[in-house]
């Protein structure tokens, strides 16, 4: 009787963890509320054979990513819109996170609302700040304190227009704000280059900066043996469109793609040159990476505001 209880209350032990940890998920996820469903995308999406997970600290951006939840297998990907994606070709799987109901989230969007829910997640809320196209820096910190952007010509001036809110439906309209202004061509500019392409690591994005322009972030990284390297993307695109993982169209049945020093990497719907490779600055919520080289275009002008029609990814 006495090993029947202790057994008893180690399993009830183990399923409150389970309770416990899947909650905590949840709550790393805001756009999920109380509600998770299907698998994560490291539950889902194994590494090829012989390669493991490179290791990642728990709170880190890589760890906070391969956490994200992704719909039923087989679902397919929606415009903002309603309407079903034309082509469905390069989907492996579909992020199970809110595209908005306007034609917003597109491609570098994308990499920026989940760079911002990862601080948001991680209680650094105070550094998130991103570039519009024109230059002028977006923080959170000054929209939660009622600060709004007003733009006229190439000129952004912050106002003050509201009542300070920091919830996060706030935090959400900040991020259609961002998106309305920045692109491929402002977060190109502000992210560091990769000295070595094949020293990728999860949180890293691809992006030509342009207009149009297109940007990708890497999911997850695994390495073999050998120190070589494989990845996941993911992506938006045009229209704005369910973030998805990308299928890699030179292998077969398969989302990883190989890490190399230099050449084209070739996607579902864009070829980037591996060079394209950029890093945020402070990769994990109150860590350095020091893997980075100034970007070329560092010193460049800073470019236009431009309108939502006139945006580029």
């Amino acid at each position: 009787m006495e090993s029947w209880c202790f057994n008893r209350g180690a399993i009830v032990a183990l399923l409150l963890s389970c309770v416990t940890l899947r909650a905590s998920a949840v709550a790393d996820y805001s756009w999920l509320g109380q509600q998770a469903s299907g698998d994560s995308l490291a539950e889902r999406i194994q590494p090829p054979a012989s390669y493991e997970r490179i290791p990642k600290p728990e709170r880190s951006f890589a760890s906070w990513l391969r956490g994200l939840h992704l719909r039923e297998k087989g679902a397919v990907v929606y415009l903002f819109d309603g309407r079903e994606k034309s082509s469905q070709a390069g989907v492996f799987a579909v992020v199970d996170i809110d595209v908005g109901s306007q034609d917003l989230q597109q491609c570098a969007d994308a990499v920026i609302r989940l760079r911002a829910e990862y601080l948001w997640a991680a209680g650094c809320a105070d550094q998130v700040a991103f570039d519009f196209t024109s230059g002028h820096s977006a923080r959170w910190s000054d929209w939660s304190a009622g600060r709004r952007p007003v733009v006229s010509g190439s000129k952004v001036s912050w106002v003050p227009r509201s009542a300070p809110d920091s919830s996060y439906r706030s935090f959400r309209n900040y991020l259609d704000s961002v998106f309305t202004y920045a692109g491929s061509f402002s977060l190109a500019r502000e992210l560091k280059t990769v000295a070595d392409p094949s020293t990728v690591l999860p949180g890293d994005v691809f992006v030509q900066g342009g207009f149009p322009g297109h940007a990708v972030l890497v999911a997850d990284v695994a390495e073999d043996a050998q120190g070589r390297k494989v990845f996941l993307l993911v992506q938006s695109y045009m229209p704005a469109q369910d973030v998805h993982v990308l299928t890699n169209p030179r292998a077969s049945d398969s989302a990883w793609y190989p890490a190399f020093r230099q050449g084209n990497l070739v996607t579902p719907e864009w070829t980037f040159s591996y060079s394209d490779l950029r890093r945020f600055p402070d990769q994990d919520c109150n860590a350095r990476s020091h893997d980075v080289v100034p970007p070329d275009n560092a010193m460049q002008p800073p470019g236009r505001a431009a309108p939502p029609a006139d945006r580029e990814r």
